[in-house]
């Protein structure tokens, strides 16, 4: 009993446990997304269904990298952790996975993910799959998310980069039609991401990371929410001349635009009418864009197979 008691915990746990815990390190929901962009930019690049193991496999590598990058962020990241309330269940802050576990497994992935792009898809794709993840764990994680309030600004090119993946993949090269995608996702980001931070304000003011939110008054980050959204939405119908997309996805991107506009105004309006905090529920509208980034992005491969 004595020896059981001391046994590490690591080895009290199941395997099941264990596995668990590794694959939250590469924090599967934001993995979904970055997915939901590199699949339909294989479809626009291929004009049609793209070549079925080549697809197969930018998608299966690109699921390794992400995690690569997001294991390694947890690895950073596992002292503010600690503190966030929202993060206190990952991994490294219930001490269910060791650091030096977390860092050799983030570091395993990243070079299977590059290896397997390399050897099946491309050099092209392994390449730019190899830049996102060191500039997510160098540039991001380690100097810009605690100096500056435009962390995400620029640490959410990392984010940007599956849909250049997706394009390389297919063709071997780069073309206006990702570059755009890519800026779509670029503005994306910040309202997306300062929405979630106006709601766990004080987490990240804990934890003393200068998100936006925690460093500015909430009519200053709305407003910057109302111009990156507008960008996001100018910069979506950029597609339609640029691809030369049917009329199918333009209407779709106008409707879904359209939407994310009213969205930011009804956040705004809240603003205006007296409400904070938790009343001006910021969450709403970062729900939405992700609902908005996952259909636009289904309209860009649905456009092109009836193109």
């Amino acid at each position: 009993m004595k020896n059981e008691a001391m046994a590490p915990a690591a080895v009290r746990r199941g395997a099941g446990e264990v596995i668990g815990a590794y694959i939250a390190l590469t924090k599967p929901r934001i993995i979904e997304l970055l997915l939901i962009t590199t699949l339909p930019v294989m479809f626009l690049a291929a004009k049609g269904l793209p070549d079925l193991w080549l697809a197969i496999n930018t998608m299966v590598f690109g699921t390794l990298s992400a995690g690569s990058a997001n294991a390694l962020n947890c690895y950073i990241d596992r002292d503010i952790d600690e503190v966030m309330r929202r993060t206190r269940r990952r991994p490294l802050a219930r001490h269910t996975v060791s650091p030096k576990g977390a860092l050799t497994f983030g570091v395993i992935l990243g070079a299977a993910s590059t290896l397997g792009l390399a050897l099946t898809v491309n050099w092209l794709a392994a390449a730019l799959s190899l830049g996102a993840i060191l500039f997510y764990v160098l540039f991001y994680s380690m100097f810009l998310k605690r100096r500056t309030s435009q962390n995400i600004v620029w640490g959410g090119i990392a984010g940007c980069m599956p849909v250049l993946i997706g394009w390389a993949g297919i063709t071997g090269g780069m073309a206006w039609a990702p570059v755009v995608l890519f800026g779509v996702v670029f503005f994306w980001t910040p309202p997306h991401t300062w929405t979630l931070a106006m709601r766990y304000r004080d987490d990240y003011a804990a934890a003393k990371v200068p998100m936006l939110p925690t460093v500015a008054t909430e009519a200053t980050v709305v407003k910057q929410v109302i111009w990156y959204t507008w960008a996001t939405v100018v910069c979506s119908m950029l597609l339609w001349p640029v691809a030369g997309t049917s009329l199918f996805y333009p209407a779709v991107a106008a409707v879904l635009g359209a939407a994310c506009l009213f969205e930011v105004y009804a956040l705004r309006h809240r603003l205006r009418s007296g409400k904070t905090g938790v009343d001006l529920r910021p969450m709403r509208f970062f729900h939405w864009s992700n609902i908005y980034l996952a259909l636009l992005f289904l309209a860009v491969a649905i456009d092109s197979l009836i193109a």
